[in-house]
């Protein structure tokens, strides 16, 4: 998952974007990087770390211009290098700049295609990188000196033709402005928004509302699925719709776990949906459990607060802050290597013994994916003194692996594929565990005025909305994703880096 920013301003955009990427930062902590052009010129800064490390005051006052696109990435699956932090970047046609959210389900072919027929260089192993060279050599076959907002949805419906997958993505085209489009599925959010100053209008485009709402720009619309939109250098909007919406079917994980709930993804809130989450597991609870002897609900920071304050409401029990968080350790689902993984829980969370002490505790969480963190939070429980420790998950089993954009572990890695409920409470260590149904999660997401009737929920179910996932494509993402495979890759990377040393 990543997060990403596109602004055409009426004065210089690098703080704006900064401070639009420090909000987005929750979707990557791996990689960050600004481009914006200036008198045709392409100013860049990007590196591994957070944004509050990777742009210094130097950087930013050579990031001149008033348009630009911003970019914070995690480990994805074959890209977990600094070398390949976004946006990237081609020199023609006119020197095209690319951010991307999101995964290319047929990026192995498509390279294949670029390098062969389209005489294309690819210089990583980034779908990201596929998607931009598809993007500027389709752009390359309009060959005029200046390119017409029709030119750029020509480019964006073929790339729609060519291009699989769920993904969203910004792209800054030198000298002539900002192209914001989203896959036909709308698996990927981006949302598109307005400032109006006296010099002009504003526009920005981004990976989730509140981006917008910082920078105070109004919110108009998400990007419908399938949609184009261009601001041109003089701040003129233009969209198009170049491909029909097939199903609009966006991640329920957004949902779930990876946006803030302050923000409005599709018209629907996030915090609204996890309040929902809550309320629906705690009905489940009541009836798995009804003479239960539960005493205290404690969330696990930060993302299943919403969830478990509304279900002590509807269980009637004390709700409580059972862990101190330390919030300058990154989220253990995005960390590269499971070892660092575990190595963060007890860095980044600490059990208040008061809270726990004798007591019976339901912790809950967002979801469980690998399970070794849930099984070292229940051991910080245990440790603090109490007395049975049961868990719930606002999720239901992820089973499955993610092909659109969320780099989860390879299927044999997640707990819960090949297990059952009891078995995945017992892996972990919980007296008894508690799923959320897929049913009751879908219902908690929707909401009338969204009109959306389904959603991606693939790790759950197994079902992928694109139709073109085969069990070879998974097999391939098995030996990508694996923590092996990345040990192995940052072996290479490492014994690379010691023959180029003198």
């Amino acid at each position: 998952m990543c997060g990403i920013v596109g602004i055409v301003g009426t004065s210089p955009v690098n703080q704006r974007l900064y401070d639009a990427l420090t909000v987005l930062q929750h979707r990557g902590q791996d990689a960050a990087g600004i481009m914006t052009a200036y008198e045709g010129r392409l100013c860049s800064r990007k590196g591994a770390g957070l944004v509050r490390d990777v742009f210094e005051q130097q950087h930013m006052l050579a990031l001149q211009g008033n348009e630009g696109i911003g970019h914070v990435r995690y480990p994805t699956a074959g890209c977990d290098s600094a070398f390949e932090a976004q946006p990237f970047y081609v020199n023609a046609p006119y020197g095209i700049c690319l951010a991307h959210n999101g995964n290319l389900t047929n990026a192995a072919e498509l390279a294949e295609v670029l390098i062969r027929e389209d005489r294309r260089h690819l210089n990583s192993e980034s779908d990201s990188e596929v998607l931009l060279n598809v993007f500027a050599s389709e752009l390359q076959r309009v060959g005029t000196p200046r390119v017409t907002p029709a030119d750029m949805f020509a480019a964006a419906s073929a790339v729609y033709r060519r291009c699989r997958g769920g993904y969203a993505a910004v792209v800054l085209v030198i000298g002539h402005g900002v192209l914001g489009f989203r896959d036909p599925n709308g698996i990927r959010p981006l949302v598109l928004g307005q400032r109006r100053t006296p010099r002009g209008t504003e526009y920005m485009l981004a990976s989730e509302s509140v981006a917008l709402d910082m920078l105070s720009f109004e919110m108009l619309r998400d990007v419908a699925p399938g949609e184009a939109v261009f601001i041109d250098e003089q701040g003129r909007l233009h969209s198009q719709q170049c491909v029909a919406t097939v199903r609009h079917t966006p991640c329920i994980f957004e949902y779930v776990y990876f946006a803030r709930p302050d923000s409005i993804i599709d018209n629907i809130s996030v915090y609204r949906a996890r309040m929902r989450m809550g309320e629906k597991l705690a009905a489940r609870i009541l009836r798995q459990h009804p003479d239960h002897d539960i005493d205290v609900v404690i969330p696990i920071p930060d993302t299943s607060r919403t969830s478990a304050l509304q279900m002590a409401q509807i269980l009637e029990i004390k709700y409580r802050e059972g862990f101190t968080k330390n919030r300058y350790i990154g989220r253990t689902f995005i960390m590269p290597g499971q070892e660092q993984r575990e190595r963060s829980v007890r860095r980044k969370l600490n059990a208040i013994d008061l809270e726990f002490r004798g007591k019976n505790v339901l912790l809950v969480d967002d979801s469980i994916v690998r399970g070794t963190t849930s099984a070292q939070i229940i051991d910080l429980a245990r440790e603090a003194g109490a007395r049975k420790v049961y868990f719930a998950s606002a999720a239901p089993p992820v089973r499955f692996p993610n092909v659109y954009g969320i780099d989860m572990p390879a299927t044999s890695e997640l707990v819960a594929a090949g297990r059952s409920a009891d078995e995945v409470g017992q892996f972990i260590g919980a007296d008894w565990l508690v799923y959320q149904e897929l049913e009751d999660l879908v219902a908690a997401c929707q909401h009338d005025n969204a009109k959306i009737e389904e959603f991606d929920t693939s790790c759950f179910s197994g079902e992928y909305v694109t139709g073109d996932v085969t069990f070879e494509y998974l097999d391939r993402l098995q030996r990508v994703r694996s923590d092996e495979a990345r040990d192995l890759r940052r072996l290479a990377r490492s014994g690379l880096k010691a023959i180029n040393s003198p």
